[in-house]
């Protein structure tokens, strides 16, 4: 592995998880960006009790995405190698963490339908 393109990334994240299951995680990140974008362009402002309580998900987001990780690969905590398997668990954690987030926020938003105006 010389060097590091996107078709050699597809191919290892389709190894690990399969590719049923990576494409999708494609398809379903896909799908909840374009709910977000939508929310954001329709509501024209961010709510800052919905945020709140998308940030207060964020933990569950993290340990979801790093127990996740630990299935598809059939490890556990006592596997990791060194440094930078540190750093990649924390880059899924932190990566579960915002995912987490966005999808919370979206689907209050979603949910609630948009906010009226107080006036």
């Amino acid at each position: 592995m010389q060097e590091l393109s996107p078709g050699m990334m597809i191919a290892v994240f389709e190894e690990i998880f399969g590719p049923i299951v990576f494409w999708a995680m494609v398809a379903a990140a896909i799908a909840i960006t374009i709910a977000y974008l939508y929310v954001l362009i329709r509501d024209r402002s961010m709510s800052m009790r919905k945020f709140l309580l998308a940030q207060l998900s964020m933990p569950v987001g993290a340990v979801a995405a790093i127990w996740f990780v630990q299935v598809m690969t059939h490890s556990g905590i006592s596997d990791l190698g060194g440094p930078i398997d540190v750093i990649v668990y924390l880059a899924v954690g932190a990566v579960g963490a915002i995912g987490m987030a966005i999808l919370v926020y979206t689907l209050q938003s979603l949910i609630r339908g948009k906010p009226q105006p107080r006036w």
